[in-house]
């Protein structure tokens, strides 16, 4: 990357891009955090950028105040749909196992 020289012509200034590689800066607007535990859930936020991942998309939006807070997809109105709260057979299976490992913790056994 070539240094763009300024006014004063003992200083260079390197200029970086904002975006990675793979970000997306054309993503809407705003999106709305849905993630039943997330402190912003609820709230309507500006998206600044986007970016792939081996997840899926992450978005990095202004957090409210200052300051910039990245969301996966799924956790903003953006991510697929609900289930209409059912459990598929391998969230059935990690939750019995979670729910066998808390009965050891707590002495249950």
């Amino acid at each position: 990357m070539s240094p763009k020289k300024t006014e004063n012509a003992d200083r260079s200034v390197y200029r970086r891009s904002r975006h990675t590689a793979g970000s997306d800066s054309r993503s809407s607007d705003s999106l709305v955090v849905v993630h039943p535990f997330h402190a912003l859930r609820g709230q309507r936020l500006e998206v600044l950028f986007s970016k792939r991942w081996s997840g899926g998309t992450l978005f990095v939006c202004a957090r409210p105040g200052s300051g910039q807070v990245t969301l996966p997809a799924g956790w903003t109105d953006r991510g697929p749909a609900a289930e209409c709260g059912r459990l598929s057979v391998d969230g059935l299976g990690e939750l019995g196992a979670l729910t066998r490992v808390l009965q050891v913790v707590d002495g249950g056994e």
